[in-house]
């Protein structure tokens, strides 16, 4: 597949999840006009946009009003899932550019998508996706991996009594 998709100016811009924790589809979608845009991204992912989206608005000037946070819109099934994630300030369009890259085999070229946001949508989509990574399920305080209602056997423990939710 080599599909392209540039959104200058989006509408909106939102994170959000379908299904339980543990369970969790975590997708990105982006409207401007008519063209709506979901695509599926990995929980790290998310968390790493949101940091970097953060530090660029922290260091620009104090954004305007914040977009309110929106559900999500059909079709909530994604285009594909994001591999590869390249964020970027352009200070001439006061900007933030996210270039988001199918994630697909060794050798094969997939679909592009560049979104180019406001400080506004960029703060709020942070705000967003922290508040998202947060509500999923506590860390391992041993090993970082989530911990599991029917349990967790922590590597750090060699299968004896693992750490209790």
């Amino acid at each position: 597949m080599n599909d392209g998709h540039d959104l200058p100016a989006p509408d909106r811009i939102v994170v959000a999840t379908i299904g339980p924790p543990g369970q969790r589809l975590f997708l990105l979608q982006c409207r401007q006009g008519p063209t709506v845009l979901t695509l599926k991204i990995e929980k790290q992912q998310v968390a790493i946009v949101a940091e970097y989206l953060a530090r660029i608005v922290k260091n620009e000037q104090r954004p305007g009003h914040l977009p309110d946070p929106a559900p999500l819109e059909e079709p909530t099934e994604p285009a594909w899932v994001i591999g590869t994630i390249g964020v970027s300030y352009d200070p001439t369009e006061d900007r933030i550019v996210l270039v988001v890259e199918e994630q697909v085999a060794e050798g094969e070229s997939g679909a592009i998508a560049r979104l180019s946001i406001s400080r506004e949508q960029a703060a709020a989509l942070a705000i967003q996706a922290t508040a998202l990574v947060e509500a999923g399920r506590p860390p391992c305080p041993l090993c970082g991996s989530p911990l599991d209602p029917s349990g967790h056997e922590c590597p750090r423990t060699n299968g004896h009594r693992p750490p209790v939710v």
